[in-house]
């Protein structure tokens, strides 16, 4: 695998737009033709090589593509959207949208990532070692399309709206998270280690809540059925076992309604 290496040099005064910070993006291309990609902020057209020096050169396909960032990424977005293949280590905390409608590869941050990261994730692994904003793994504004595929992991806090309209894939946080975690949920499993704030899978449909901490308030929607022993994400232990969201449609399945599930740990 060709490694790349992308070193800030220079912090943008607004906030940086690097659409083209991928494997994807990188295919085949040399360090100065790396530089010369394009990035935006605000109207204003610049390039890479403006706020990064370029080392490296990037492998024949994404697959064969890693990125290395260092240096602060604090005012910087989009960093690995949409990307397919390969690999990318940032060591530093990323601005808005960082593994946003990600379909493959493998993104890791090493610090704290904003509102609206992993947006709509189909495929790969998005690991987060720090913190996570508001809409992680969420539906885009005004979309009913959530994270669908791959593993997207936070080792510390989430924010609100957290894998709103979830149709797959998993996602696991290793903190707290604030209120509306799994809204509007048809699919996919979520993961909190940690507590949340209240109105956990509200009108969720379809999919798997794991809770091993505490909720604030529960949703008056959910009717605990019993007690299950489960493996979950490494950890056996007994959860007590909720059918959900009530209050919505259900779809049935050889004449059987099909609920979510909330599980709580004992």
């Amino acid at each position: 695998m060709n490694t790349v290496t992308l070193t800030v040099k220079k912090a943008p005064e607004l906030f940086l737009e690097c659409e083209k910070v991928n494997p994807d993006a990188f295919v085949g291309k040399t360090a100065d033709q790396i530089a010369q990609l394009p990035a935006f902020q605000g109207k204003e057209i610049s390039t890479l090589g403006d706020y990064f020096t370029v080392a490296g050169d990037a492998g024949a396909t994404a697959a064969e593509t890693r990125i290395v960032i260092n240096g602060d990424c604090t005012k910087m977005k989009y960093i690995g959207a949409k990307m397919t293949g390969g690999e990318i280590i940032v060591n530093s905390s990323c601005d808005m949208y960082t593994g946003s409608w990600m379909t493959g590869g493998k993104l890791l941050v090493k610090g704290d990532v904003h509102s609206f990261s992993g947006l709509a994730m189909k495929g790969g692994e998005f690991t987060v070692e720090g913190n996570a904003a508001n809409y992680l793994g969420a539906a885009y504004r005004g979309d009913w399309r959530g994270m669908s595929g791959g593993v997207l992991r936070v080792k510390g806090n989430a924010g609100s709206d957290a894998a709103t309209f979830m149709t797959g894939g998993t996602l696991i946080v290793e903190g707290n998270v604030d209120i509306h975690l799994g809204t509007h949920m048809e699919g996919g499993k979520i993961i909190l280690k940690g507590n949340a704030n209240r109105r956990v899978g509200g009108q969720l449909v379809k999919g798997e809540i794991y809770v091993f901490g505490t909720i604030n308030v529960m949703m008056p929607g959910y009717k605990p059925v019993g007690e299950v022993d489960l493996d979950v994400d490494g950890t056996k232990a007994k959860f007590i076992d909720y059918i959900g969201d009530l209050g919505e449609r259900h779809p049935k399945r050889k004449g059987e309604t099909v609920y979510g599930h909330l599980y709580m740990k004992k």
